[in-house]
């Protein structure tokens, strides 16, 4: 009886132990336990394979995958970040596994940047950003193309000069008070409207996600002009066109 205990223990649990963790490797395949039939059987794992939604919201969900293995669990993350879009088809017990694409920032046309952060890590910066617009409206940019057009291109303005507050008291040491504009938000960026993108899209549709994503910080004189282009694309190419910004999974607890 105790030996069986301990097989079945070794089959469905990872034990957290005092000297360390147990049964972390996958066993549950055939022939590796004598009296056990370990072939994957569809009716089986239908009946016991479940998702329970713990938590949902606008920009988060998380649930639980009972009767899976962690292997698989872990599958289902890697499709989240690489592939798959931010939402789970409950219903039909299955992630959505299209290859979901979002719009980024490609392309980077730097004008004036007198701040401390280099071009390439402000374009590197620019380009986590993630963009408020139903990439299903645009089309893929063919690779080789140099000019964006309105059918496949996004641009964005990001035009900030950081000068002193003229009003700020003279003791004061707060950058807050004695400079206008020296930090540089998402709010900053200006949808710059291609073609007759104006009359497709209302104002104030197309915009980032967040308004205050700190990009950089000025001190006076500093300036930083830019133009920005907007592409499509899934997170299998670059992790910027990921639609999730994590995804993880960790073994649910029994005490």
């Amino acid at each position: 009886m105790a030996a069986a205990q301990a097989v079945e223990e070794m089959r469905t649990r990872v034990v957290l132990g005092e000297f360390g963790v147990r049964n972390v490797h996958t066993t549950d395949f055939p022939g590796n336990y004598a009296g056990y039939d370990d072939a994957w059987d569809q009716n089986r794992f239908e009946k016991n394979f479940r998702v329970d939604v713990v938590q949902m919201d606008e920009d988060t969900l998380e649930f639980d995958m009972v009767g899976i293995d962690a292997a698989i669990a872990n599958a289902f993350r890697r499709i989240l970040l690489a592939e798959a879009g931010g939402w789970v088809e409950v219903s039909c017990l299955l992630c959505l596994l299209g290859q979901v694409p979002t719009m980024a920032v490609e392309k980077v046309l730097v004008y004036n940047n007198t701040s401390i952060v280099q071009d390439e890590i402000l374009a590197h910066r620019l380009g986590l950003i993630p963009i408020l617009a139903d990439p299903r409206l645009f089309e893929y940019r063919n690779q080789g193309e140099e000019e964006g057009t309105e059918i496949d291109t996004l641009q964005f303005r990001l035009q900030v000069r950081c000068t002193r507050n003229p009003n700020a008291a003279k003791d004061s040491s707060d950058p807050n008070e004695l400079y206008v504009n020296h930090k540089v938000y998402t709010r900053h960026m200006t949808w710059v409207p291609l073609g007759n993108q104006a009359d497709v899209f209302p104002e104030g549709t197309i915009r980032p996600v967040h308004d205050d994503i700190l990009i950089a910080q000025l001190r006076p004189g500093q300036e930083i002009d830019l133009m920005m282009h907007c592409v499509k694309g899934i997170g299998k190419d670059h992790a910027k066109f990921s639609p999730v910004a994590t995804a993880s999974y960790r073994l649910l607890p029994a005490i």
